[in-house]
């Protein structure tokens, strides 16, 4: 059976995946070795005489949902001995361009099932689950009914106050269709009687197959007859990791922030990273790299994210530009990347190889990383601080313009890091004419960066907010002899905000790191 993926999005969306240069129908390419019982060995491989129908996936995309006519099942028709005689030839295609490669990173797998812990009728006589938990999946569903008859699944993780499910704060990003929403016509198995007797329900069991939300509620609409809880289920879905490694305490707030934390990364990890399961589904480099380091303490993540940097580097363009995603259509080159977002391909091999001792990984992704350098250097006229790409997205007051911190000491922070980053690994890799250019650039922008927003007097930096404070902390560019009246600065800051924290997702990841 052939879904669409992320190959054939035909919904116009705010980053053109309808025009992805790739774009094409689904196709197939089999190469089977098939080994019998009694130890001989058979091969097939798909070619013109293979056969192929439509089925009872209608309609099915990634941020949309699925379209499923239950009528239109074959039944049996992976079985040996099934009637084909009305199947059409497979028509011979073109594949894809480029090199096929095995999948290097674990499936993405149905790995919990969740029982809903609460269910109300609503004015419009829907019934909403609430799973008691968001998550990324789809839901499994019982129902019976006659043939014909359509039920609607809307999935979202806000209520209206009318009880309704509220799709508001994830359906402004695609432009045409249902975002989130599963659509299943019923084929009406019939109620199975003997003697009178009534044996089964005739009940029929659904759960999409070429899609994933995000959500914790489910509105169904249009059941042929009451619902009860029992009949929806939560399929959490996602990158099939093993776990790494576990946090307890005896603060039960901060356990449940770690579970939170869990939950949040692996209803992000559905093939790539990506920065929310629902509104978008997009790679985010930014989104990828901050959340890093706490995949790989929890996760044995290593291999989906070598896997995702070897589709960044095929993003990248001959003059070292990345996009903002990964994957992308073409879109995210002109506005949405710079330096705090294209740093991941520095920082993520780095967080490899420091986590995994993964030399390969730095040895396979140093072309990429040479290039991001050279591209910062030319931009920034050889090492100077730079004022490129988006800054700290986004604080909690004010707009998302409204940065907590200048995009120059943003951008240069990050350009420091990786170039202090990419000569360490270009010493460790022989590459000594590199290591010794980009620890010059690194060592000129520290300079810059404390000439221009560093105040001595107060401690503070470009007027002392947290990210900024948190930022020249944890990126080793305060003077060894500030430190201390910095990070003082810092805790002031934090306790005038009454503890909480005033900064966008850079920020957030700098002040905690800096306080510890």
């Amino acid at each position: 059976i052939l879904g669409n993926g992320l190959y054939n999005q035909s919904a116009r969306d705010a980053w053109y995946f309808e025009k992805s240069p790739w774009r094409a129908s689904p196709c197939l390419l089999v190469e089977a070795f098939v080994e019998m019982e009694d130890g001989s060995q058979d091969y097939f491989c798909s070619d013109a005489s293979w056969k192929t129908t439509e089925g009872p996936i209608r309609f099915d995309a990634t941020r949309l949902g699925e379209v499923y006519d239950a009528r239109l099942e074959l039944k049996d028709w992976c079985l040996p001995g099934y009637d084909d005689s009305d199947w059409l030839p497979a028509r011979l295609v073109e594949g894809p361009r480029g090199k096929r490669v095995a999948q290097s990173l674990p499936p993405v797998k149905v790995t919990q099932t969740l029982k809903p812990v609460k269910m109300w009728k609503t004015a419009r006589g829907t019934y909403v689950f609430d799973l008691g938990q968001n998550l990324t999946g789809w839901a499994r569903v019982r129902l019976s009914g006659e043939a014909g008859a359509q039920v609607c699944l809307r999935y979202g993780e806000l209520l209206a106050a009318n009880g309704d499910v509220d799709q508001s704060n994830i359906n402004s990003l695609v432009f045409e269709g249902e975002v989130q929403v599963d659509r299943y016509t019923l084929k009406g198995s019939q109620a199975l009687q003997m003697q009178g007797a009534l044996l089964s329900q005739g009940e029929e069991i659904y759960e999409p197959r070429f899609t994933y939300h995000g959500f914790q509620y489910v509105e169904v609409e249009g059941t042929p007859g009451e619902m009860t809880l029992d009949q929806l289920e939560g399929r959490v879905v996602h990158t099939a990791f093993e776990k790494a490694g576990s946090f307890t305490c005896s603060n039960e707030l901060i356990n449940r922030l770690q579970t939170c934390t869990e939950w949040s990364f692996r209803g992000n990890f559905v093939g790539y990273p990506s920065d929310c399961p629902h509104r978008e589904k997009n790679g985010w480099t930014g989104d990828a790299h901050l959340v890093t380091e706490t995949g790989l303490l929890n996760f044995h993540a290593g291999s989906a994210y070598w896997k995702w940097l070897k589709d960044l580097a095929d993003e990248q363009r001959e003059d070292g530009a990345l996009p903002g995603i990964v994957p992308t259509s073409g879109w995210g080159y002109e506005w949405g990347n710079g330096p705090c977002w294209d740093s991941a391909a520095v920082l993520i091999p780095w967080y490899l190889y420091l986590y995994r001792g993964d030399r390969a990984v730095l040895e396979c992704a140093y072309p990429m990383i040479r290039r991001y350098l050279d591209y910062l250097g030319e931009k920034s006229h050889g090492g100077e601080l730079l004022s490129l790409g988006l800054g700290d997205w986004v604080p909690p007051y004010g707009r998302p313009e409204d940065y907590t911190a200048p995009l120059t000491l943003l951008a240069s922070a990050y350009f420091y890091m990786d170039a202090r980053i990419a000569s360490q690994a270009a010493a460790m890799l022989g590459h000594t004419e590199d290591a010794s250019r980009y620890a010059c650039w690194a060592d000129r922008l520290c300079q810059r960066f404390n000439a221009l927003f560093y105040d001595p007097i107060s401690g503070l930096y470009a007027g002392g907010s947290q990210t900024a404070l948190g930022m020249a902390l944890y990126a080793g560019l305060v003077p060894p002899k500030e430190r201390l009246k910095v990070a003082r600065q810092l805790v002031s800051e934090i306790r005038q905000q009454k503890g909480r924290i005033n900064t966008g997702m850079h920020g957030a990841k700098a002040v905690v790191n800096a306080l510890s």
